[in-house]
């Protein structure tokens, strides 16, 4: 793949782990006395790329941020969670002016170098008598280990929050990638997937970025679905600063593919992360299909057994019904032969040739009773490979969302 020789390594810090990075997270009063206002802060100028939903429905944050991130820069990222100021007309775009604009003037840099984000219900405005304060306040407790508490301030019906970073050492120099995200339901990515924030130290122009990104997100978030929901706030940022040194990575080569490859590493981690706390989920969904003609079409086919209401229902009822699986790989838009298919459970093979086979019932429910459950789909077409995640459809997923606004 490259000439350059390198080695990543676990790191803590998530977004605060990369070198010239700020964040904090508080509570100003928008979910119940939990923290919900979330602020991450470049000490230098940087480089932004983005990501954002293909929804029709968008909401006000995601409008103004998606136009800022053309220009390619930015310094600093303002998250509320609760009220998703989607739906919300000409005031939620007024709103969502206001915060970066607040957010600017507590940190002096200029108002199109503030990006900013929300997540929560759909069409409760933002309560900015209470936003605004909150704003000053993780202004002033912005600091180089708070990643974690801004992690936690996006949640929403999250159980755990989401985060990870790394280290790059490569023979011409190092830098460190971290990065944050929020997600549990309306889950099904379209672009990026609910909302994830990264961050780098090393320097990376504002077009490679984004191609970098692209290239990730395609085969990480892209590639999870809990509940079949694109949703209107959806987004993906990437913040380069350059603080470790070196050149900049201005176009495509070995150091560029380094780089690409720890990105969509720290992406994956986030969207396997989101994809094992789907609402109610009590098990991770792993879709591997193998040997398929083109990746696209390997894709496409395990997107499609992830995104199965009945396939995830079954994986809740430990049913290794092999016959869900394959009439979701045909439902699919790749390209392939039915009677070539072999599928498994694990490591114990339930058809063969796109048909039935004797197999180990009881193998099967043991391994459909594991909280991490593997289904391999091999295509025996060519030679490309694709993974998908998602989770099982519970009777929690219902109720979860039943009562969502209460």
């Amino acid at each position: 793949m490259t000439g350059i020789i390198y080695k990543t390594k676990d790191i803590k810090g998530g977004i605060t782990a990369p070198e010239g990075f700020l964040a904090s997270g508080v509570k100003c009063g928008c979910k119940n006395n939990k923290q919900d206002l979330a602020l991450l802060y470049s000490q230098t100028p940087s480089n932004v790329a983005g990501v954002f939903t293909k929804n029709k429905v968008k909401a006000a944050p995601l409008v103004l941020t998606r136009k800022r991130v053309k220009n390619g820069t930015g310094r600093a990222v303002v998250i509320n969670s609760g009220h998703a100021n989607a739906c919300t007309g000409e005031r939620g775009m007024e709103d969502a002016r206001y915060m970066t604009a607040e957010t600017a003037r507590n940190l002096n840099i200029p108002e199109m170098q503030v990006l900013v984000s929300s997540t929560g219900v759909i069409g409760k405005p933002v309560p900015t008598e209470k936003v605004i304060p909150g704003i000053a306040k993780a202004a002033s407790k912005l600091n180089s280990n708070g990643g974690t508490d801004a992690a936690q301030s996006i949640i929403t019906t999250d159980t755990t929050i989401k985060e990870t970073a790394l280290s790059i050492e490569t023979n011409q120099g190092c830098f460190n990638i971290g990065g944050m995200a929020k997600g549990s339901g309306m889950i099904h990515p379209n672009m990026a997937t609910m909302l994830g924030f990264i961050t780098t130290d090393a320097a990376v122009s504002s077009h490679v970025l984004q191609s970098a990104l692209d290239y990730a997100v395609e085969r990480s978030f892209n590639m999870i679905t809990i509940d079949g929901v694109t949703s209107t706030n959806d987004m993906v940022l990437v913040i380069s600063n350059g603080a470790a040194g070196g050149n900049e990575i201005a176009s495509e080569g070995d150091d560029f593919e380094v780089f690409k490859q720890a990105l969509t590493e720290i992406c994956t981690r986030l969207a396997v992360m989101v994809a094992r706390d789907g609402e109610g989920a009590t098990k991770l969904l792993e879709v591997k299909v193998t040997n398929a003609r083109t990746e696209n079409d390997a894709r496409l086919a395990a997107r499609e057994v992830t995104s199965s209401d009945l396939v995830k229902s079954a994986v809740f009822g430990k049913d290794a019904n092999w016959g869900r699986i394959i009439c979701a790989v045909g439902q699919s838009e790749a390209v392939f032969d039915p009677e070539k298919v072999d599928i498994y459970i694990g490591d114990e093979q339930v058809a063969r040739d796109g048909g039935q086979i004797d197999f180990s019932e009881e193998r099967a429910v043991e391994l459909l009773s594991l909280d991490h459950v593997l289904i391999l789909i091999d295509m025996k077409e060519g030679s490309s490979t694709a993974v998908s995640w998602g989770c099982d459809l519970t009777y929690d997923y219902v109720k979860i969302n039943a009562d969502y606004r209460t």
